[in-house]
């Protein structure tokens, strides 16, 4: 457990330091994300030799003491955030006075991940709520490093994540007023053999949740966001950021949910993903810009969690579990390439309008490339990481004759997003319009976009080991 509270306190370490010398500040906080990924690695080590440990923080006794746990799942997505944290740092660090990042961004992304860590460790409701609001003010500061015109984004998005985090606490005061208990276990366990009514407390809880994770119909704070940050903050904000309160959705309706509520939560979840799939989708297809696009991807990629969500609680299959993480896992590589791609070429070639785009195949082939393989795993492509979780998710609803409609539903969102990836790699591979004689972008920042798309390939070889981790 020490590993895991190091990886996560290093880098509020970093962030502090970053303040006090901020020349330096993006070396401090670049070597934290990779001392971070070490001690995540160690770990996830410590996991596989020790097995699953618990944290009283503060040596107070359980009910007082808030409580960190470290096993297999918390393991992974620790690992899973100090990646793609160190991903976003090294692209950054080589592009970051070119992108327009300004040195706010560097203490500003090391307090992201030191919450994300933290909010994956713990198991205590309160303590979820201190950790989502250091994530979400830290995100909206993130977004207005774009400056002025990022402005009305930023606010949209904060308005909003303060009446989710109402909403929230107010489920948990509901909670702890009928049970006494804010540790999640602890409060399972009271839930069981004293049950009364928490129907409202769930809800409320749920509503915050999934506009904090931009869960359809709740996303409207997310496409402005995303397109008006600039591309490594908008890669933290689609890959890691909405991953959190998707994870306290599962912990919450996996352990705190009666079986009345958990067949209703389910056909919520079912219905919201489903439509999230269509109308992500075809907002995707329609938009005329780029970032616009994939920032739609991502609420329409979000369907694909709530569905294994769904059928998780109404099939009880451990299988969706799976295909559930393994969906968090490669959505993350490849949102965390799409975007870095996306913003290096309209930084390149200075248009927001996907026709800015015409000829890139040409003009910066690197940075095209990243974006194609990326997009192969959203669509599901074989063997992609994206493959591996939807296949996982397919695969039972073979032997569910009830939930037949869920396969065109699908079907349908897979076609859409081929639909949308092929319209701009349509465009990349047209006659590119003329670029100066001295055109060179640099290449380190396109091979950084590209390594995340790679590593969401090579996360299928992986598969099976993974599906072990997670109970296989």
């Amino acid at each position: 457990m020490n590993f895991a509270l190091a990886a996560a306190l290093l880098p509020l370490l970093a962030a502090v330091l970053a303040l006090c010398w901020r020349r330096q500040a993006a070396w401090l906080v670049w070597l934290s994300t990779l001392f971070s990924l070490l001690l995540a690695l160690a770990a996830l080590w410590q996991v596989v030799t020790a097995g699953p440990t618990t944290m009283q923080l503060g040596g107070w006794q359980t009910g007082l003491a808030i409580r960190w746990q470290l096993n297999e799942l918390s393991a992974l997505l620790l690992l899973m955030t100090a990646l793609i944290h160190s991903l976003v740092a090294s692209y950054s660090l080589s592009q970051w006075r070119a992108a327009g990042l300004s040195a706010d961004f560097w203490p500003l992304s090391a307090l992201l991940q030191a919450a994300l860590s933290s909010l994956f460790l713990s198991v205590d409701l309160f303590n979820w709520y201190v950790t989502l609001e250091l994530l979400g003010l830290a995100a909206v500061a993130l977004v207005l490093l774009s400056g002025k015109k990022a402005l009305q984004a930023a606010m949209r998005y904060l308005l909003l994540s303060l009446a989710a985090s109402l909403c929230y606490l107010l489920g948990v005061a509901l909670l702890y007023g009928h049970y006494g208990w804010l540790d999640v276990p602890q409060l399972a366990v009271a839930i069981s053999e004293h049950p009364v009514d928490h129907r409202l407390a769930l809800w409320l809880i749920t509503a915050g949740l999934m506009l904090k994770a931009a869960l359809w119909p709740l996303h409207i704070w997310l496409p402005a966001a995303h397109a008006a940050a600039p591309a490594p903050v908008s890669a933290l904000l689609s890959a890691l950021v909405v991953k959190g309160p998707l994870f306290m959705l599962y912990m919450i309706w996996s352990q705190l949910a009666g079986p009345e509520l958990v067949v209703t939560g389910s056909w919520l979840f079912l219905l919201t993903g489903s439509m999230a799939l269509l109308a992500g989708g075809w907002s995707a297809l329609r938009t005329p810009y780029a970032k616009v696009m994939v920032a739609y991807s991502t609420v329409a990629q979000l369907g694909y969690g709530l569905l294994a969500l769904g059928l998780m609680l109404q099939l009880s299959d451990p299988v969706f579990t799976q295909a559930l993480f393994l969906f968090v896992l490669a959505h993350a590589l490849a949102k965390t390439s799409t975007f870095l791609a996306v913003g290096e070429m309209q930084l390149r070639l200075g248009g927001k309008r996907l026709s800015t785009f015409r000829g890139a195949s040409q003009t910066m082939p690197l940075a095209m490339f990243a974006v194609a393989v990326a997009g192969g795993s959203l669509i599901g492509l074989p063997p992609s990481g994206g493959f591996v979780a939807k296949w996982h998710l397919l695969l039972p609803l073979w032997q569910h004759s009830q939930l037949w409609w869920l396969l065109p539903v699908i079907l349908a969102g897979t076609l859409l997003s081929a639909a949308y990836i092929f319209r701009l790699v349509v465009l990349a591979f047209n006659r590119a319009k003329p670029v100066s004689p001295d055109f060179a972008p640099a290449l380190l920042p396109q091979w950084l976009a590209l390594l995340p798309a790679l590593l969401v390939w090579m996360l299928a070889f992986a598969s099976g080991a993974l599906l072990s981790w997670l109970g296989g």
